[in-house]
């Protein structure tokens, strides 16, 4: 720039040498658009990897976040199921004895067992409703057939052991007895014919 430019717009005019300190004064022409182009399209292609490396990030912070949640359903998971049969045992102790004698003793079973149930049911157990239900397979291991007039072919008439549902997932399927419509003794007959 010249010394009168510098001057119109207040500006001190620098030696030589402090321009050279400065850098190079930029070219004017086709060179510096090319060199202002090169510098753009590196600007922004730096952009585009900060925005791909947040995404990437973001979504491995997601990932291990729910790794962990999972890691911790799992673990929960397998401490309820390791309790389970002291839950069943305390069923049975509870259905075992209706000795007046043993009242407290009852009272006493029937307050561990309610205060287990709730913490477990507050990690998320939920008992298998099974009596009265239509037998299903996903929820229910049949281990007899009880053939009946009293109730409908496939109703669940009888539970030997509950089954527990975690966080709507089957942790151990109900035991239970299964209606069957009897089979007449002419259909026996028959079949015994052929």
């Amino acid at each position: 720039m010249s010394e009168e430019k510098h001057r119109k717009w207040g500006v001190d005019p620098a030696s030589p040498e402090e321009q050279q300190a400065d850098g190079p004064a930029p070219a004017d022409g086709p060179a510096a658009m090319d060199e202002l182009t090169k510098l753009l399209a590196e600007k922004q292609e730096l952009m585009n990897t900060l925005v791909r490396r947040q995404a990437d990030f973001e979504n491995y912070r997601k990932r291990v976040e729910k790794e962990r949640h999972h890691d911790r359903h799992k673990a929960t998971e397998s401490v309820i199921e390791h309790l389970l049969p002291v839950l069943d045992a305390f069923d049975r102790a509870l259905s075992s004895s209706s000795d007046p004698a043993y009242s407290d003793y009852h009272k006493g079973f029937e307050l561990i067992r309610r205060q287990l149930w709730e913490t477990l049911a507050k990690q998320g157990l939920v008992r298998i409703d099974a009596v009265g239900q239509e037998f299903n397979p996903h929820y229910h291991h049949a281990i007899e057939r009880v053939e009946t007039t009293e109730h409908a072919d496939g109703i669940v008439v009888g539970e030997m052991q509950p089954g527990y549902l975690f966080h709507e997932r089957v942790l151990r399927p109900a035991m239970v007895r299964v209606a069957s419509a009897p089979e007449s003794h002419s259909a026996h007959a028959s079949k015994r014919e052929h």
